[in-house]
């Protein structure tokens, strides 16, 4: 018996990280790090930059000051650097903007413990 809990306690310690693993994406002058409640994007300032995070193109749009301007999943949104905005299901934060990226967090409303 309890070799049995033994061998099923091993597996359920392999098998839990799988559940929350997280997975990078990159995009056209973009790069993603993504868990399973969202998405941080990178986006690289002066080119094309987008990429498809979470089931939704997500573009740069233009950066005016401190706030960006992004079209998430058809829709263009202007969020100012610290603040939240709700688009296409999603909420956008925008994190950091440098001379030469945007940092951008792309959730779906689940939170992970």
């Amino acid at each position: 018996m309890r070799f049995r809990r033994l061998i099923a306690l091993s597996m359920l310690a392999l098998i839990t990280p799988l559940g929350v693993a997280a997975c990078s994406v990159e995009g056209p002058g973009s790069k993603a790090d993504c868990n399973v409640g969202g998405c941080t994007v990178t986006f690289n300032r002066g080119v094309n930059a987008k990429v498809n995070v979470l089931g939704v193109d997500a573009e740069l749009v233009a950066v005016n000051g401190n706030t960006v301007t992004l079209k998430v999943g058809g829709q263009e949104v202007a969020v100012p650097v610290g603040e939240t905005q709700p688009t296409d299901g999603m909420n956008v934060t925008v994190q950091e903007i440098t001379n030469d990226k945007v940092v951008v967090k792309i959730s779906t409303g689940i939170t992970t413990n």
